[in-house]
C-alpha cells in the first residue's frame, strides 16, 4: 500500500525564514547552549542552503560581531557543505543483526530404491570388469544416485561464506535492519551508511528522517533525491543497499534439517532449501511450495533449473516465509548407454520419452532401436520387457521401473560382417596398416601392400592373430598355475635325512621360484605356424581377422646354436648341412648336456625334437641327420637331474645296507 507522508508545512518567505534561522543560531551561541564550533551534522557555510541566500546580510545588520563569528566558525563563503556520518547507536527501534549459524554437512544417505538400482548396476557391469586372483571384480563402478542429489548435498559452510546474490535486484523491498549507502556530491558532499530502524526510517544529516521501508531498491535514489532536494540544491546522489539484514524462514516437510533457519536477505527458495540440507531420501525435488501469510505464492521444481537452467519460479524469500517440501513422487531408473544414468522423479503424465530427455538422450554408441524395462512386479519371474523405439516412446512408466539402454558396439558383429584391420610389414612394397572389407584373405592383404619383394622369405613369415594370443595367454596362465601347484606338492612331500639334503632342497626351491618368476614374464605372441616348405614362394591364403599381423622377413643367411654347447652363436648357413655338422661347428654338446632332448626351431615356427616318437622300446628322432634350413635355431638343453659318482655310490650303499638288514631279520626269524 502507498506510504502516507505528513502534509508539508505552509511556506515561509525566504527572507523571514533566513532571519529567524540566523537569529535562533546566534541566540543559542550567545546563551552558551550550543558551542560556536558545534558541527553535529554538518560543517561549512550554509550558503548553498535554499533558506540561507539572504541570511548573511540580515544577520549582519542585526548583530555584526555575532554574524562575523558565525561565518568564521562555519567556513568561508562558497565552500562545499560536508555531511558527517552520524554515530550509530542501538536505539529502541533497532535490532541487532542475526548471526548465521552454519550447519555441519550431513552425510548423504541413499534411499532403498537407490541401493537396489546400484546393486543392479554392479551386477550388469560385473562381466565387463577385470578380476583379481580371487575372481572378484576390480575397477570403479559408477554410483547411481538421484538426479540432483549432488546439488543439494554441498557443504553448508562453504555456502554460508558466500553471498548468494552479490548484486541487489531492483525489485528488492527495503526492510528494517538493511544498510543504505548514500553518496552525495556537488555543493554538498557526503558518504553515508545509514541503517533502517524498526520504524522503517533512515536519518539523513541536515535533512532528517526519511521513510524507506517498503520501497523498491531501484526507487531509493529518487526518493532520497526528492527529500534532500528540499534542503540542498545543485547536487548529485546515489543510493544503494550495502548490507542486507538476515531473515528467518521456516522449512518443513521432507528435508534433511527441518525447522527455522537464518538466511541472507537476498536468498531465494533454492538457497533456503540448500541451507536446510536439501530434500531427504523421501523428499521431492519437484514439489517445493512457498507459503507467505498463510497463502501459497509459488511452487518450485528443481528440475526446471537442473535440466533447463530456468529459475523463473525461484522467488526471493521474505521474513517468516514457509517452505514445504512434499513427499517424493514416482521414481524410475535408467542405466546403460545414456548420457546421465540416474534415478529420476516423475510428474503425472510423463512418459518414457521424457525420461530419455532427462537422461540427456542416448550416447553416440547407443542402440537407439530398443530399450528394456524391468518392472518390480515382474522381479520374481525375471521377466524383462523389450520396447521398440520410437513406437513405444510415449509409453507410461510405473514407479520402480528400471530402464536399460544398450550399446551397439559392446557386442561383436559376426566375423563375416567385420572390417579387417591388419598390419603388413617386412619384405613388401608398401608396408603399413590396412582396413580391408569383410571376408578378406592373406592374398588380399599382400595385394594391398603391393606384393612381396624379391628378397622375401615366405618360409620364415610370422603370422600373429589377436584372438589366438588371448587363448594362448589363458592356457599359459593355467599351465603356470598347475606348475606352481606341482612344485608346492613336491616340496611338501620331500623328506630330508641330513643337513646336506636339507640345503639341497632349499636351493632347489629357490631355483624353482626364480624359474617360475621368469616364466611369468613371458607373454604369448599369438603366432600361427604356417605349414610351408622351405622353398615356398607364396603363403597359404587364410581368411583374415581383425587385428591380424603379417611380417615377412628377408631370407636369412645364418643358423643359431644355443644351449649347452662349447660355443653358442650364429653360423653361416650352408645348404644341405645337418644338425650334427652345425653342432660340430659349435664344439659339440658339453658333458652336462642332455643329448636326448636336443630340439630345433624352424624358421616357420615349427619344432623338431629328439623326444618326438620316443617310447619305452625305442628312442626318439635322430636329429643328427636332420637337414637344417636358413633361419633355423638348434637348442641343446642342460641335464637337470644330474648327480655325481659319490652321490650315486652313497645312494647304492644305503640301499644295500637296508637290503642286508632285511635278510638278517628274515634269517633270525627262521623263515
Amino acid at each position: 500500500m502507498p506510504i502516507q507522508r505528513p502534509p508539508a508545512p505552509p511556506a515561509i518567505p525566504r527572507s523571514r525564514a533566513a532571519l529567524f534561522s540566523a537569529a535562533a543560531l546566534l541566540l543559542a551561541v550567545a546563551s552558551g547552549l550550543v558551542p560556536l564550533s558545534a558541527r553535529a551534522q554538518f560543517s561549512g557555510n550554509s550558503g548553498n542552503d535554499l533558506t540561507s541566500s539572504e541570511a548573511g546580510a540580515d544577520v549582519e545588520r542585526v548583530n555584526g560581531q555575532s554574524a562575523a563569528a558565525a561565518a568564521n566558525g562555519a567556513g568561508s563563503a562558497g565552500a562545499t557543505t560536508q555531511l558527517r556520518q552520524p554515530q550509530r547507536s542501538m536505539r529502541g527501534g533497532d535490532q541487532a543483526e542475526g548471526r548465521t549459524v552454519t550447519a555441519k554437512p550431513q552425510r548423504y544417505e541413499p534411499s532403498e530404491f537407490e541401493r537396489y538400482v546400484q546393486e543392479q548396476a554392479v551386477a550388469s557391469q560385473q562381466p565387463l570388469l577385470t578380476q583379481d586372483e580371487q575372481g572378484l571384480p576390480q575397477g570403479p563402478v559408477r554410483p547411481i544416485r538421484r538426479f540432483g542429489a549432488n546439488l543439494v548435498t554441498d557443504d553448508a559452510q562453504s555456502y554460508a561464506a558466500q553471498d548468494p546474490l552479490p548484486v541487489v535486484p531492483g525489485d528488492y523491498i527495503v526492510r528494517p535492519g538493511d544498510v543504505v549507502n548514500v553518496t552525495i556530491w556537488g555543493t554538498v558532499d557526503g558518504d553515508l551508511q545509514l541503517t533502517v530502524d524498526r520504524a522503517g526510517r533512515i536519518s539523513v544529516p541536515r535533512v532528517g528522517a526519511v521513510t524507506v521501508a517498503g520501497l523498491r531498491s531501484a526507487d531509493l535514489a529518487d526518493e532520497l533525491s526528492r527529500r534532500v532536494g528540499q534542503t540542498f540544491r545543485n547536487f548529485h546522489l546515489t543510493a544503494t543497499l550495502g548490507q542486507v539484514r538476515p531473515i528467518r524462514v521456516f522449512v518443513g516437510g521432507y528435508v534433511q534439517r527441518p525447522g527455522s533457519i537464518i538466511v541472507n536477505g537476498l536468498s531465494s527458495v533454492l538457497h533456503a532449501i540448500m541451507r536446510a540440507g536439501g530434500p531427504s531420501a523421501a523428499g521431492s525435488f519437484r514439489d517445493i511450495h512457498l507459503r507467505r501469510g498463510g497463502k501459497e505464492v509459488g511452487v518450485f521444481d528443481l528440475y526446471d533449473l537442473l535440466l533447463k537452467g530456468n529459475r523463473d519460479t525461484d522467488q526471493l524469500v521474505q521474513p517468516d516465509d514457509v517452505l514445504f517440501v512434499g513427499a517424493v513422487g514416482p521414481q524410475v531408473a535408467i542405466l546403460g548407454s545414456v548420457n546421465q544414468p540416474a534415478i529420476y522423479e516423475l510428474k503425472p503424465g510423463e512418459t518414457l520419452d521424457d525420461v530419455l530427455h532427462m537422461a540427456g538422450g542416448f550416447t553416440p554408441l547407443a542402440d537407439r532401436s530398443r530399450v528394456a524395462i524391468e518392472r518390480l512386479v515382474d522381479r520374481d519371474t525375471g521377466k524383462v520387457i523389450q520396447l521398440a523405439l520410437p513406437a513405444h516412446q510415449r509409453d507410461a512408466l510405473a514407479t520402480g521401473d528400471l530402464i536399460r539402454a544398450f550399446s551397439a558396439a559392446s557386442a561383436a558383429l559376426p566375423q563375416i560382417r567385420q572390417n579387417e584391420h591388419v598390419r603388413v610389414e617386412g619384405e613388401v612394397l608398401h608396408p603399413g596398416d590396412y582396413i580391408l572389407p569383410p571376408g578378406s584373405r592373406i592374398s588380399d592383404a599382400l595385394r594391398a601392400a603391393g606384393g612381396m619383394t624379391d628378397a622375401a622369405y615366405p618360409f620364415g613369415t610370422e603370422f600373429t592373430r589377436e584372438s589366438v594370443r588371448k587363448v594362448q595367454q589363458v592356457n599359459y596362465d593355467r599351465a603356470l598355475r598347475d606348475f606352481e601347484t606341482d612344485m608346492a606338492k613336491s616340496q611338501a612331500n620331500q623328506r630330508a635325512t641330513s643337513a646336506e639334503e636339507l640345503n639341497a632342497q632349499a636351493a632347489s626351491a629357490q631355483s624353482n621360484a626364480r624359474l617360475l618368476e621368469r616364466l611369468r614374464q613371458i607373454k604369448p605372441t599369438g603366432r600361427v605356424v604356417m605349414q610351408l616348405s622351405p622353398n615356398a614362394t607364396s603363403l597359404p591364403d587364410l581368411a583374415l581377422e581383425d587385428g591380424d599381423s603379417l611380417s615377412i622377413p628377408q631370407r636369412s643367411s645364418s643358423v643359431g646354436i644355443f644351449g649347452s654347447v662349447f660355443n653358442t652363436g650364429s653360423f653361416i648357413y650352408e645348404p644341405g648341412h645337418t644338425t650334427q655338422q652345425y653342432l660340430a661347428l659349435a664344439g659339440g654338446p658339453t658333458r652336462s648336456a642332455d643329448k636326448g632332448s636336443i630340439f630345433m626351431i624352424r624358421a616357420n615356427g615349427s619344432v623338431i625334437s629328439a623326444q618326438q616318437g620316443a617310447s619305452f622300446w625305442r628312442s626318439g628322432n635322430d636329429l643328427n641327420g636332420a637337414t637344417v634350413e636358413a633361419g633355423d635355431t638348434i637348442f641343446v638343453p642342460e641335464e637337470l637331474n644330474k648327480s655325481t659318482f659319490v652321490q650315486d655310490a652313497k645312494d647304492w650303499t644305503q640301499i644295500l645296507y637296508q637290503f642286508g638288514l632285511g635278510l638278517a631279520g628274515i634269517k633270525s626269524l627262521g623263515l
